[in-house]
């Protein structure tokens, strides 16, 4: 009978242990890594990108957890140059979000396209999801270089196979109600649309991951 007693605690005990990695699941990890647009400029506490994105997920059932690495002022060169510690090991997924900088300085959007290039493949040699979020050109820099940046997005989307959210700032770039007083940056309704509309993709890339 103590025999008996034994092995049912013990059948017990081992359920337990096995249990408690599900119990004890680490949130999805993501990493917004970009540039003014990222970081919340001129915005307060919480009211960035990231920060209400991982709001609205969590709403969803998901159990996320996003780390602000947006940095005002960035170019992908200087974003090259930091992912490495910016992104930390444990990290499943990275919105990227550069080339807003590059092409307000005019850039070539051949130096744009390369650096890109070498952060994604540097997330993809770690086994660390990407989601790219495109930017496009004003409209004032010209036909031809408005067509040479733009396609960097999707032709790098294509080339990792990698989801893509084609325009960072779709359904707030050029409404004022939605900027700041510099007409370039999202004001928090702005942020709160950009959330809104980049949610699903947000979604399908975490599933997807």
């Amino acid at each position: 009978m103590a025999f008996k007693q034994f092995f049912a605690a013990l059948a017990i005990g081992l359920a337990s242990v096995l249990a408690a990695p599900a119990a004890m699941a680490e949130p999805f990890r993501v990493v917004g890594f970009g540039d003014s647009l990222m970081a919340g400029f001129g915005l307060g506490p919480g009211e960035g990108f990231p920060e209400k994105l991982e709001a609205a997920l969590r709403a969803r059932g998901h159990d996320v957890v996003i780390a602000n690495a947006g940095v005002s002022g960035d170019t992908t060169s200087g974003g090259l140059s930091r992912l490495d510690w910016s992104v930390p090991d444990g990290t499943q997924l990275v919105i990227l979000e550069l080339g807003a900088n590059d092409m307000l300085r005019g850039l070539a959007p051949d130096i744009t396209e390369k650096n890109l290039d070498q952060m994604i493949a540097r997330l993809k040699e770690r086994k660390i999801g990407v989601l790219l979020a495109g930017m496009r050109a004003a409209p004032n820099l010209g036909s031809d270089y408005q067509a040479a940046f733009d396609s960097i997005y999707p032709r790098l989307a294509e080339k990792y196979g990698i989801p893509l959210y084609p325009f960072f700032l779709d359904g707030v770039a050029a409404d004022q109600a939605l900027l700041l007083d510099d007409g370039m940056h999202p004001n928090a309704t702005g942020i709160e649309r950009m959330v809104e509309r980049a949610l699903p993709t947000v979604e399908k890339a975490i599933a997807g991951k």
